[in-house]
């Protein structure tokens, strides 16, 4: 998809940068596959704010995808690419031989009428899914699973791939976008192929509206707020918010690695840049 610019008419569309989608499907999407979400604002249970700057937002309907890809030896065919309120990459409606339809996500450079298949040893073909054993040391791909049979998990937003490093007999390394290199076990799938709108990242909305529309509220910094609601709010003057920045509930952040999971610390080779 290319990048479309506006001319600037007014003030808000003067370096609007948007994605052309004009070679989209417009019809509406498929039905049995879609259901109705309801937005929480950012509220639990109890009505309160736990994430803040969430809320109002255009309503949206959630499209039911297929991360986990096990319709498998049946070949599928691409009935149309459509866009999807709920990611940054778009989905791919299939058709397999069997009549059954089912969201994927859409790889780069694919197209209607294009066929795919999830086997155990399919084609090194952009589309299609098989374990990470089969698959050559250096190929693009996305939707990883992390654990065999749970559905794809890593690589899976607009223009974002992984590359496998090194295998071994029961392991793959996984070099991520990050730059983070994971273990990941042999057996699980993944999908050839980088991830579609990789252009997702150039986009500039111009106007704090269409911001809104996607579901974010303004946002305030803490050094502007008063003490009674940040830590880092009052003082005299213009005041930097002190040396060690915190959340509004006293938690250190910027930077502080808040990570947890001691259980998978072993499967991670090369941490993130």
């Amino acid at each position: 998809m290319a990048l479309k610019f506006l001319k600037p008419s007014t003030t808000s569309q003067r370096g609007t940068v948007l994605i052309d989608r004009r070679e989209l499907w417009k019809g509406k999407p498929y039905k049995p596959l879609v259901k109705g979400l309801k937005s929480s604002s950012g509220r639990n249970n109890q009505g309160k704010i736990t994430s803040r700057r969430m809320g109002s937002g255009v309503k949206r309907n959630f499209r039911t995808i297929d991360f986990k890809r096990n319709k498998f030896d049946i070949v599928g065919k691409i009935e149309r690419i459509e866009y999807d309120p709920y990611r940054s990459a778009f989905i791919a409606l299939v058709k397999y031989n069997d009549g059954e339809f089912r969201y994927i996500i859409a790889p780069q450079n694919i197209s209607a009428g294009n066929e795919i298949i999830s086997a155990e040893k399919a084609e090194i073909k952009i589309g299609n899914c098989l374990p990470l054993k089969n698959i050559p040391l250096g190929t693009n791909i996305h939707n990883i699973e992390m654990k065999k049979g749970k559905g794809g998990q890593l690589a899976r937003s607009a223009g974002t791939y992984a590359q496998i490093s090194s295998k071994s007999v029961f392991d793959v390394q996984v070099k991520l976008a990050s730059g983070e290199v994971r273990l990941v076990n042999a057996d699980c799938l993944a999908t050839i192929g980088t991830v579609s709108n990789p252009d997702n990242k150039n986009i500039k909305l111009g106007k704090a509206g269409r911001k809104r529309h996607l579901g974010y509220r303004p946002k305030v910094r803490g050094v502007v707020m008063n003490p009674v609601d940040h830590p880092h709010g009052g003082g005299e003057g213009r005041t930097s918010g002190g040396r060690h920045p915190v959340s509004p509930t006293g938690v250190p952040t910027k930077g502080k690695k808040t990570r947890k999971n001691k259980k998978t610390n072993k499967m991670i080779i090369k941490r993130r840049k």
